[in-house]
């Protein structure tokens, strides 16, 4: 089983999150992407773009924090986190 969290932050406060758990044999990678997209049209925003900032942390860490610079659009929170709990 493969559970990742999202959730955003405004000035140091859970706005919103959620758990995606995903199931399917699939690469890492794939799941993440699954995972975030799912995470996206939840909250209802863009994917953000992954900067190399943002794979370095997330390679050593499993969390990625997407600030405004990764979103083309305006937002309104201070950042989207997203932080694998489970990987089998």
């Amino acid at each position: 089983m493969f559970r990742i969290w999202g959730k955003i932050i405004k000035e140091n406060r859970l706005i919103k999150d959620t758990v995606i758990v995903n199931t399917q044999s699939d690469t890492r990678t794939h799941k993440v992407f699954a995972a975030l997209e799912s995470i996206c049209y939840e909250f209802d925003l863009a994917r953000p773009i992954w900067l190399d900032v943002t794979i370095e942390d997330f390679r050593r860490h499993s969390k990625a924090r997407f600030y405004r610079d990764n979103f083309i659009e305006p937002i309104e929170f201070d950042y989207l986190e997203i932080q694998i709990l489970d990987e089998d």
